[in-house]
């Protein structure tokens, strides 16, 4: 409630959402922010830029202004420093290229269905949601999401330690874009990194592992992680993004597996969406569990207090929770012995 009694503000603020998201996207696509990477602009210089008309780049350079993705002085719009990182083209970690993953009609249509997945307890689109054999939403995400995942992937590999020169055997299960992996390819240049994933998703890692100049210490393991062999001993396996598809029996015998391929003194690093005890804190982590409700059949966000649970019945001694600011993930480093 404010401070002068009850106000409509958040439920307008809320329905009203898909406008902020299609204004976002209409910049992305008229590539506004681009347009800005050399400074301050007037509407009528970023029109004729953009070929679009004046009035129109006008309401919305105003209203991205309003929401908080351009600050506006005078007549001239400028980039906060989120934008110039995050949806410039000339920034490594540009995300414009995740809109079409992020909005493709299959996931907006998880959230269409919403009323019956929370009737139903998980996705109301099909059996298993997203995580349905070769789905090819995987290859999609895979090819979209590498470049929100760089500074993830730094931190998680910073929780490696030891020197660097040392001989890592690494498997990054569900390897996806497989940026983890080669990161840990790239930082420890004596390790041998295997990726476990499905055989369509595994060619965009493949890819990715050419361009990074490791693919000569980076494997293939095609498969789904319930019924191939994970293959080892490892020193360190990676479970990034993983666990929260499944029920917390599922999750333990992803850890069980997890351990049976780790050698003595191996450790399990683990990427998720963890939130407080009170599972509504951190706001951006906690609320990633409505999007297992609507996409997964039975998946969630589990707090540290369940992933402790999960690994400890798995066998494994010892669990720290690592956050990663300035990221909305955590991590848990999960020791075999």
């Amino acid at each position: 409630m404010s401070p002068t009694g009850p106000s409509p503000g958040l439920f307008f603020e809320t329905i009203n959402g898909f406008q902020r998201t299609q204004a976002l996207r209409s910049a992305i696509e008229i590539d506004l922010f681009s347009h800005l990477a050399d400074g301050p602009e007037t509407a009528e210089v970023l029109a004729e830029r953009c070929q679009a008309a004046v009035r129109g780049v006008r309401i919305l350079a105003d209203y991205l202004s309003i929401v908080g993705f351009l600050a506006k002085s005078g007549d001239r719009y400028a980039l906060t420093p989120d934008t110039a990182m995050f949806l410039t083209r000339q920034s490594p970690a540009y995300l414009g290229g995740t809109v079409e993953f992020l909005l493709t009609p299959s996931l907006v249509d998880c959230y269409q269905q919403l009323p019956a997945a929370v009737r139903k307890g998980g996705t109301a689109v099909s059996d298993e949601g997203t995580v349905s054999e070769n789905n090819p939403v995987w290859v999609d995400f895979a090819r979209a999401m590498s470049p929100l995942m760089q500074l993830p992937a730094q931190l998680l590999v910073g929780l490696i330690g030891g020197e660097t020169s040392q001989p890592l055997r690494v498997l990054d299960v569900a390897a996806g874009h497989g940026l983890f992996g080669i990161t840990v390819a790239q930082r420890y240049p004596q390790s041998q990194i295997t990726a476990l994933d499905w055989h369509n998703v595994l060619t965009v890692a493949h890819e990715h592992a050419c361009q990074a100049g490791v693919q000569e210490r980076y494997q293939l393991r095609p498969g789904s992680a319930f019924d191939t062999d994970w293959g080892g001993p490892y020193d360190v396996v990676l479970l990034t993004n993983f666990f929260h598809h499944f029920d917390e029996p599922t999750c333990e015998q992803i850890a069980g597996r997890a351990r049976a391929a780790l050698a003595p003194g191996g450790r399990a690093i683990t990427l998720e969406f963890i939130p407080n005890e009170d599972r509504i804190t951190p706001p951006m982590t906690a609320t990633f569990a409505l999007t297992m409700l609507a996409t997964t059949a039975r998946g969630d966000a589990y707090t540290f207090a369940q992933y402790d649970q999960i690994f400890t019945q798995a066998g494994f001694r010892r669990n720290e929770f690592h956050p990663l600011p300035p990221t909305m993930q955590q991590a848990i480093v999960s020791y075999r012995d």
